[in-house]
């Protein structure tokens, strides 16, 4: 039996799916990952800094303006648009088979695809705030800003997103335990489970069905049903609803 038909069948049997992913979602809308030869982190070096610096709320807090530089070229890719791996997610939650998607994205694609029910782990490009009057701004706002992004009553206005040394959102945290400790089946996508928090979520699933679908090994290979090496959108897309 192929893999492809495997998952086939997990999915066909199942009726409470959560799908968890990572940055490997996104990569064939054209959107890099963080790791790879080819990934964000890669492009960040030329600013001769470590990347996990150049996205941490320290460097934010001291260097405002050149972050906000950063961030603008190269973590928003505003015209991304969502390829088979969302679209088959949205597909899956409208049929009632998946009850929640759980992302590590900043995108907004699977939003963008149909899906309703997204737990955004680290935060959207898409909702920013004033930190002085909560005031909401829509990214459209920060891209034609000039220098540091600031609200009419003069705040800084900062993106929803979870930079190194933050926390991540408690309450969301908290749905995905709960989705995920439920679910029956539980599909992870397109990340090398080596970030945590987020990586330990896997640690509350207690169900039947644990597929890993990366193009490169997980620490985490020996205790799925089914392990798939290959790009999540091209896998996805071979999946009968």
């Amino acid at each position: 039996m192929t893999k492809i038909k495997q998952l086939q069948e997990i999915i066909d049997s199942s009726d409470n799916i959560v799908f968890f992913g990572g940055a490997g979602v996104s990569t064939e809308s054209g959107i890099p990952d963080f790791r790879s030869e080819s990934g964000i982190f890669k492009s960040l070096e030329k600013y001769g800094d470590t990347p996990e610096n150049l996205v941490s709320h320290s460097y934010y807090l001291d260097h405002t303006e050149e972050f906000f530089n950063y961030y603008k070229e190269n973590l928003v890719f505003k015209d991304a648009q969502p390829n088979p791996a969302h679209l088959k997610l949205a597909e899956l939650e409208k049929s009632g088979k998946l009850k929640a998607v759980i992302t590590q994205n900043i995108d907004g694609l699977h939003q963008k695809a149909g899906s309703k029910n997204v737990l955004e782990l680290h935060g959207s490009i898409h909702r920013n705030y004033c930190q002085i009057c909560s005031k909401e701004y829509d990214l459209n706002y920060i891209l034609e800003s000039d220098g540091i992004p600031r609200c009419e009553c003069g705040g800084i206005v900062k993106p929803d997103v979870v930079l190194y040394e933050e926390p991540l959102n408690n309450a969301v945290l908290n749905f995905s335990v709960d989705y995920i400790s439920h679910a029956d089946t539980l599909i992870i996508g397109g990340t090398s489970l080596v970030v945590y928090p987020a990586a330990g979520l896997i640690n509350y699933f207690n169900g039947k069905n644990l597929v890993l679908i990366n193009k490169s090994e997980t620490p985490y290979d020996n205790l799925a049903s089914l392990v798939i090496n290959d790009a999540i959108g091209e896998v996805l897309s071979q999946i009968k609803i």
